[in-house]
């Protein structure tokens, strides 16, 4: 029998994967009319094409699953034009192709509001990766943007404008950022972290016109008088006598989607009032042999504009189509995203009869749970800036609270007593139970369970609910760094050093399967650099490092870049501080002194870069490394050499400390420090490594780190002199580059160690592993061969070619960084200010200055 499918996207690929999962007869003969010509791919994770991901990487269809024409066909750049119910046929451009049965797949179209001007070029819709390649092109040398639209679709939109540069605006009609999931609370929670990150939001505010200039690009956005002086959006740009508004040069409508239904419609097919494709529970039309399935689906009067209900439709067809009675159950519409660094979640119903809030401000974090009013039962809640909690709420969700609140948010640990019948897997309706059955059948790793039931293989946000499971299932967890390689990282670092592996493409053709990701290429780029591979942008290792590796500078939120020299334990003479500041002066860069004793230059363009190295490095000055997981700093007090307290000469001990050790890469950033007497003015026990002197010498602990999880670090060893303090500061380092995980600070790679800081005593003091011959004769290798990598590029004409803010025209500026004055100093234009009032607000520096 013949099978036509129109669409494919996500829900139309996922159909025809179920079904032929399910038809191990080869009953049906399948025909998909796609119209876009890329195969399906994840339009979830469509902004990640301004990360650098490409679009063979977004690809949601595996390899070799069109290649047997017999069972699938699959057509590209081939919409359908036209059904002939009658006849059963469906028409494209270059052809007719008969069906049994049709399913529809047609997806939505993006809704743009009706604004005059909106048909003007530098106007975008965000749907697909064609509507992104355009978007990309035109915002190459423009400055501003806006998006209409604050919902999901509207932040990702306006998280590309930020990538790709532009001065952001969000102007949404509704009174909050995602009326549709946060409550009022929730959204102010969200629009403080959008504003934070430089984006100006415009809430309650309605798009009346776009103006164009003179080249007929959008040029101005002007909105409804009644709307802004409403909402006071007219101090938020500029205002004049066309009305308050903006500047800005591209717009992006993201202002929703609708189904698209107009294919059925034409063919006769009972449609919505308010649109969708009217389908029952088995998602069959008004005409039986035609289904229609994900955002174009009309269910009991609703259409989801969610991917989970579209796969749960999938999956329903796919079994009618067998001869199954599969139904359609109530959707869930739960969803956890990321929009712009900013953790969001919905689940459930989040109003319920009695709602629990938490609320820190401090942190950015709020918390709304829904429960009945016994306050046994959760219903539902909005999670805004961590979400770690999210999985177990949602799986939660017509059962008991897991736990207390307060204890559990920041957490996410699973309770031991979940429900079985608690869905794990929204995407795929899998429940607790159905993940310990596959367990039981010798499934026992994230992969397998993803093999066995589907779930993660959705949003992703399942896979840490996942572990957990297995986890307590007492399955012992596979540690491999990803899906390329199935070792961990201390693994494939052996492995590495071992067979003195020079090139990812070696370590890939060895050991792993894939072309990488982006969490295993810098993680053996760190690894390569540890082993003295050589500068890190010879040859293939460039191609590994994320951005600030790359350009061996901080990356900063306007496109800037940072230039941290070293200064050894923040010691420096008046010649050195004079250069600095000279520097700072001639290409106008903000400059602050940093918590680690370092003089910190911001905003130079990438152009600029290697002419302020040579500056410094003329100077005698190098790489201070701010910009990559190694060795950053070695922090100190004055010690004996000035105050009256100090017992050891800390100074010295730090410079001689910092300059062994620089450059040194490792699992993630390491800083020290070391005070000359208990008073402690350096805080070394907040470091990785921290040095307190003693009458006797020097007291070594370990394990301190600051971040979300402030922790001391732990007393290591006591009185030792200096020659035995720094051949143990030697092995303690070695052996964390050697053995920690990927992004895995001191105290966490200590706290999970076993036997802990008495087993790490046991190794690098007692030499328990007999290893410390090795562990010191790499530490002499590193101080051996060290060499700056500022110097290193600018002697090297292949490396100096990277530095350009445009490929084609290298000697040119990115016009879209622009800088304004705060406190005397320059700052990105949009730098958000606190400014007093009745309250606190944030605004940005050029609005505080208009």
């Amino acid at each position: 029998m013949k099978l036509v499918v129109v669409g494919n996207g996500m829900v139309g690929q996922r159909f025809v994967e179920a079904l032929r999962a399910r038809d191990t007869e080869g009953r049906w003969e399948v025909t998909v009319l796609a119209e876009e010509s890329r195969p399906a791919y994840d339009r979830v994770g469509l902004s990640a094409y301004f990360t650098g991901t490409s679009a063979e990487e977004l690809s949601l269809v595996p390899e070799g699953f069109y290649d047997d024409a017999a069972e699938v066909t699959l057509r590209l750049g081939e919409p359908a034009l036209s059904v002939d119910r009658v006849r059963r046929v469906v028409t494209t451009a270059r052809g007719e192709y008969p069906y049994d049965a049709l399913v529809l797949a047609t997806g939505s179209y993006p809704f743009v509001p009706p604004v005059t001007g909106s048909d003007l070029p530098g106007c975008f819709v965000y749907r697909t990766l064609d509507d992104l390649e355009a978007l990309a092109d035109h915002c190459a040398g423009r400055h501003s943007g806006a998006v209409v639209g604050g919902g999901l679709l509207g932040l990702e939109a306006a998280n590309a404008l930020r990538l790709l540069g532009l001065r952001t605006h969000v102007v949404e009609f509704a009174p909050r950022l995602m009326p549709m999931q946060l409550d009022e609370a929730g959204g102010a929670m969200l629009r403080r972290h959008v504003e934070a990150l430089g984006l100006a939001v415009h809430t309650a505010t309605r798009t009346e016109r776009l103006q164009a200039g003179p080249d007929g690009f959008v040029e101005r956005m002007v909105f409804a008088a009644d709307a802004a002086a409403a909402t006071g959006a007219a101090d938020a740009g500029s205002t004049d006598a066309a009305g308050p508004g903006i500047d800005v040069d591209t717009v992006v409508f993201a202002a929703g989607v609708r189904p698209r239904d107009d294919l059925a419609r034409a063919c006769g097919l009972e449609v919505g009032p308010r649109g969708g494709v009217v389908v029952d529970r088995t998602c069959r039309t008004s005409d039986p042999a035609v289904y229609a399935i994900g955002e174009c689906a009309n269910v009991d009067g609703q259409v989801h504009g969610l991917v989970a209900p579209g796969y749960a439709m999938a999956e329903v067809v796919a079994g009618q189509l067998l001869g199954g009675d599969d139904t359609f159950a109530a959707a869930d519409t739960s969803t956890k995203l990321k929009l712009l660094g900013v953790d969001v979640a919905s689940f459930g119903t989040p109003a319920g009869e009695l709602d629990v809030v938490y609320s820190d401000p401090a942190h950015g974090i709020y918390a709304k749970l829904a429960l009945t009013d016994d306050a046994q039962t959760l219903l539902g809640g909005i999670l805004v800036g961590d979400a770690s909690a999210y999985a177990v709420l949602r799986a939660s969700v017509n059962g008991p609270l897991p736990g207390k609140l307060a204890d559990f948010l920041g957490s996410g640990e699973v309770p031991g007593d979940l429900p079985g019948g608690a869905q794990v897997c929204s995407c795929h309706a899998v429940t607790k139970d159905d993940v310990l059955t596959a367990v039981g059948d010798g499934h026992t790793d994230v992969a397998g369970l993803k093999a066995c039931t589907r779930a993660g293989t959705g949003c992703g946000s399942c896979v840490p609910l996942l572990r957990t499971l297995l986890a307590q299932a007492g399955v012992e967890q596979s540690r491999a760094m990803c899906e390329h390689f199935a070792y961990s990282r201390q693994e494939l670092f052996d492995l590495v050093r071992v067979r003195e592996l020079r090139s990812f493409s070696r370590i890939v053709q060895e050991f792993g399967t894939g072309r990488g990701c982006d969490v295993c290429k810098p993680a053996i780029a760190s690894i390569l650099a540890s082993l003295g591979n050589g500068h890190i942008l010879d040859g293939e290792q460039a191609a590994l490092q994320d951005t600030n590796d790359r350009f061996l500078a901080n990356l900063q939120r306007n496109g800037t870049y940072s230039v941290v020299p070293r200064i050894p334990g923040g010691e420096i003479t008046p010649d050195k501080l004079l250069v600095i500041a000279e520097v700072a002066r001639d290409f106008n860069l903000y400059t602050k002194i940093t918590g680690a004793q370092r003089i910190d230059l911001l905003g130079a363009r990438v152009e600029q870069l290697p002419l302020i190295w040579r500056r410094l490095v003329d100077a005698g000055m190098e790489s201070g490394h701010a910009y990559g997981k190694a060795v950053r700093t070695v922090k100190s007090c004055v010690g004996t050499t000035w105050c009256r307290y100090g017992v050891q000469d800390s100074v010295s001990l730090a410079v001689n400390l910092e300059l062994r050790y620089r450059g040194l890469r490792s699992p993630h950033k390491i800083k020290a420090a070391v005070s000359g007497c208990a008073r402690e003015c350096a805080e070394a026990r907040g470091k990785d490594v921290g040095v307190i002197a003693t009458e006797n010498g020097w007291n070594l602990f370990v394990g301190g780190n600051g971040g979300f999880r402030p922790r001391h670090a732990d007393l290591f060893a006591t009185d030792l002199d200096t020659e035995t303090l720094v051949r143990t500061i030697d092995r303690f380092l070695m052996f964390y580059v050697r053995t920690a995980d990927r992004l895995q600070r001191t105290a966490a790679w200590i706290e999970g160690m076993d036997g802990g800081l008495d087993h790490l005593r046991s190794v690098i003091v007692d030499d328990a592993l007999g290893i410390c011959a090795d562990l010191d004769a790499a530490m002499e290798h590193h101080v051996g061969s060290y060499s700056d990598e500022w110097a290193a590029t600018l002697n090297d004409p292949e490396k100096l070619g990277r530095f350009v803010s445009f490929v084609n025209a290298p000697g040119t500026p990115d016009p879209s960084i622009e800088f304004v004055t705060q406190r005397g100093q320059a700052v990105p234009a949009d730098a958000p200010v606190l400014v007093a009032g009745p309250t606190l607000a944030t605004r940005t520096q050029r609005e505080v200055d208009r």
